[in-house]
């Protein structure tokens, strides 16, 4: 789960993780009204979106006086912002987060993520602040300083100094920074967190070293520990058909292509969508109904699947294990009837009871295409489209 700059601030600060001083305004007056409760000074005036890239796309305004403020945030709020993260539609802009000015002699980065492949988390560091990690990872990864954490001892104060060290931080900005990381490693790890980006990390001409942005992003299946945080979801920046499937407990994310894919278990999933990408078309999404696909499962997915005007075909490829096929044939016929279905379909069912399933299909009178293996399916949905 996503949360917005200014809300991740809020949990970090909690922390120990030094900040900006800052509020969020709805409106251009409340922005006004804090510029002046921030000295009356230079303040910062930012969009609040789930998106990187806010500053190229006018999203971030330094105002000079609470005037400036108030007119930088009319401008700012409702407007729809395009960044090279929200694709060409955009995101509309509901609210802003005012900071202080702060005097910087220095942009750098830091984050604390996953490696998957290390099974540790990883602290990386880089001098290249307020540039896209995946683009210093590309052009100079010689940049990207990275310590592995052992989980038995946590971040150990000779890594967080060796951080420091590769920054090339002295005096009091070293001692900052150290003391920044084991704040940002404990955040991350208390509150259970899939991401803890902060680009750019800050240090100031007095020495202080300070998150400038901060991108949280939590583990949802550790929301439940945490229901404070799932209160600060904001669907107004989802995907409104990935809300929708979360109401079912479906997981759907919504792609590009024309092959709606209803799928249960996320293996068979992604390799369902290769063998669409084989066949010669591409995948509208990702959905996979679990392995106990109910026909009340199957009827939600496919209103949701439906949804999407880019689908031109549905593939539905199950294996038949906790759950019989014929079982599931029936689920799927009963759907059928239930939702009207103006694309084809195709079906696949293997697995227990698989042949009985596929007798079912062909006897229910409906205009499905039964498919008898994973690659048949990809062709044949493929050829419908096409057709």
């Amino acid at each position: 789960m996503k949360i917005h700059e200014y809300q991740g601030k809020e949990i970090l600060s909690k922390f120990g993780v030094a900040v900006p001083k800052g509020k969020v305004a709805n409106t251009a007056e409340e922005a006004g009204v804090i510029a002046h409760e921030l000295g009356g000074e230079t303040v910062v005036v930012k969009a609040q979106i789930h998106a990187g890239g806010r500053g190229k796309g006018g999203g971030v305004k330094i105002a000079k006086n609470p005037h400036e403020a108030y007119e930088i945030a009319k401008q700012i709020i409702g407007m729809q912002l395009v960044t090279h993260q929200t694709g060409p539609e955009g995101k509309r802009v509901n609210k802003v987060l005012v900071e202080q000015g702060l005097n910087i002699a220095r942009e750098l980065y830091v984050g604390v993520v996953l490696d998957r492949a290390a099974s540790q988390l990883v602290v990386m560091a880089s001098t290249e602040g307020g540039v896209e990690i995946e683009k210093v990872a590309e052009e100079t990864p010689e940049k990207i300083l990275k310590e592995y954490i052992d989980p038995l001892t946590g971040l150990r104060p000779s890594q967080s100094r060796k951080l420091a060290f590769g920054l090339g931080l002295e005096g009091d900005a070293f001692k900052n920074a150290v003391k920044f990381f084991h704040a940002l490693y404990k955040a991350f790890v208390e509150t259970d967190c899939s991401l803890a980006e902060i680009n750019p990390l800050i240090v100031t001409t007095d020495g202080r070293v300070l998150a400038l942005d901060a991108k949280i992003n939590f583990d949802d299946n550790a929301l439940y520990r945490h229901p404070e945080y799932a209160e600060m979801r904001d669907i107004t920046e989802e995907e409104p058909l990935e809300v929708e499937a979360s109401k079912y407990r479906l997981n759907y994310i919504k792609l590009d292509g024309e092959v709606g894919c209803m799928v249960n278990g996320a293996g068979l999933a992604m390799a369902t969508m290769d063998i669409i990408k084989l066949a010669g078309s591409s995948p509208a999404n990702f959905l996979d109904v679990g392995g106990g696909a109910s026909p009340e499962t199957v009827e939600n997915g496919f209103r949701i699947l439906l949804s999407d005007p880019n689908v031109k075909a549905v593939l539905i490829n199950v294996f038949g294990g906790i759950v019989r096929c014929d079982r599931i044939a029936n689920g799927v016929i009963q759907a059928a009837k239930n939702v009207h279905i103006s694309v084809p379909l195709v079906v696949r069912l293997e697995g227990t009871n698989a042949k009985e399933a596929a007798q079912l299909l062909h006897e229910s009178g409906l205009p499905l295409i039964v498919a008898g293996n994973l690659k048949d399916a990809a062709e044949k949905v493929v050829a419908a489209i096409r057709a």
